[in-house]
């Protein structure tokens, strides 16, 4: 028995030259492929598309689906009635999703049409939408608007939200995202890290993919798109629908905008059993909208429109070819862009990293021994000033010994890097603060100070969460809402 596990131990081992140089490329090659984001970040920091005061004022319908949200819908509505834009030219439609509570007869009072849906096998918000549309088609037709708005229940919108996306709308864009703000970022250190990683989104990715002319992405809520979209129904109801739709409209072509200068409020959860459970269904939803799209995006790379819903106009056709051909490297880029973005690096990551540097390298130590490794190894500043001080190399002779000895420091230098990551993205919120800090709310420093001192832990769970996603069957919970905050106290 001992030689069978001996010789099994050392054919593995056998293994791992190789696999290490595969690992070495992959590790090189996910990051070399979103180097470009650099410039999203840099562009981000000082540019973002505007758009020219709308030529005609569009018929749109406002779509809500809501759960027990009998607190807040009022408010929202309020809101969009308050808006600066003909009040003709807006439908309001909710969907009160198997709800036990008063939001149906609060959308009615406050003048929506409203629908209630009770279906306790298919819960998700894209299932609500999916059902608010199809009636919306039997009662209206969902051509008779230009395009729909979607919002949750817990949304307020600015005076000129509406105005401003429609100037966006009217330059041609087909699907349009806004400014989201967080009306309860100060609440504690939960709702500051979500309010710094949808502020990070706009820097990073949605105001230099704007002002490039590529395609963003969809966040939740706060958004709006042509009813060409819809022409067929909804049919994004997987747990993150957002990402459904960013995905296979991408895939057919669209081109996702972002309008900085339409803004609203969220509100998000302080409780960490509910940001929890958020999280990981993001994470699910991510795997299944991969799964879902990511051949299509993959095939649209390498044939441009040729399967795309969105071909080339007339125009473009009648151009020349130089500039055909520069377009169609865009449309190849946006959809290598999206790829990317739905790309679980993480969990090839995590496989990698098992597969390589814990068995295969334990089982090549067990042959080999190591000579001579760092303790303190890595590339963080932590690991360069503690190996600056504390220079601390490891050798380990071959054997059963090593086998297990070399297992254990992989793990402890995967535990380190991280510690050095989180040190080093404890800056993350000052710098995204600073930046947003005329439109967000006034918060002390010290609220800051201690906030970010936690603010990793929620990177740190949403990579945790989608490693526990690839096994766990997610499914969906809602988030509840209880802020009582208005339009009118954010204005004064």
């Amino acid at each position: 028995m001992e030689n069978v596990f001996d010789s099994i131990i050392r054919f593995l081992g056998s293994l791992y030259p190789i696999f290490n140089v595969i690992n070495n490329f992959i590790g090189k090659l996910l990051p070399a492929l979103v180097t470009y984001r650099i410039f999203y970040l840099i562009i981000g920091l000082f540019f973002t598309r505007k758009f020219k005061k709308a030529k005609k004022q569009h018929k749109y319908g406002i779509v809500i689906a809501a759960r027990n949200e009998e607190t807040v819908i009022g408010n929202l509505i309020d809101s969009i009635n308050k808006q600066d834009y003909p009040k003709d030219l807006l439908t309001i439609f909710v969907v009160a999703d198997n709800c036990t509570d008063n939001t149906a007869k609060i959308a009615r009072k406050k003048g929506c049409i409203c629908y209630e849906r009770f279906d306790d096998v298919h819960k998700t918000k894209g299932y609500a939408l999916e059902y608010l549309f199809d009636k919306i088609e039997e009662d209206y037709k969902r051509d008779s608007f230009e395009g729909f708005f979607v919002f949750d229940a817990d949304n307020l919108l600015k005076k000129d939200y509406i105005s401003k996306m429609n100037d966006a709308f009217d330059s041609g864009e087909k699907i349009i995202t806004s400014y989201r703000n967080i009306k309860n970022i100060d609440e504690n250190w939960i709702t500051m890290s979500f309010a710094v990683h949808w502020l990070r989104s706009i820097r990073q990715y949605h105001r230099a993919r704007s002002f490039l002319r590529l395609a963003t992405n969809i966040q939740g809520t706060g958004y709006l798109f042509s009813s060409e979209v819809v022409k067929d129904g909804w049919h994004y109801v997987s747990l993150t629908e957002d990402r459904g739709l960013t995905a296979d409209a991408v895939a057919q072509g669209y081109r996702i905008s972002y309008q900085d200068a339409a803004e609203f409020y969220d509100e998000q959860t302080p409780k960490a059993k509910v940001a929890y459970n958020q999280k990981l269904r993001w994470s699910k939803g991510l795997l299944i909208n991969f799964k879902e799209s990511g051949f299509k995006l993959f095939r649209n790379i390498i044939l441009g429109k040729k399967y795309a819903k969105v071909k080339w106009s007339k125009q473009e056709k009648e151009e020349n070819l130089f500039w055909r051909v520069m377009v169609g490297i865009k449309d190849r880029f946006i959809m290598f862009d999206t790829f990317m973005h739905l790309l679980p690096t993480n969990v090839i990551n995590l496989f990698r990293w098992i597969l390589v540097v814990l068995i295969l390298k334990s089982c090549y130590c067990y042959s080999m021994g190591i000579e001579s490794v760092e303790f303190f190894s890595g590339g963080t500043l932590l690991a360069q000033i503690l190996r600056h001080f504390f220079s601390f190399k490891i050798n380990i002779s071959s054997g059963t010994s090593a086998l297990w000895q070399v297992f254990l420091l992989g793990v402890w230098a995967r535990l380190f890097y991280r510690m050095g990551a989180y040190i080093e993205s404890i800056i993350v919120p000052w710098y995204i603060l600073f930046l947003e800090r005329k439109r967000i709310k006034k918060m002390p420093i010290s609220k800051i100070f201690i906030y970010s001192l936690v603010w990793p832990i929620f990177d740190i769970v949403g990579r945790y969460t989608t490693y526990i996603a690839v096994f766990k069957k997610v499914g969906w919970t809602p988030v509840p809402h209880t802020s009582k905050i208005t339009i009118d106290d954010l204005n004064k």
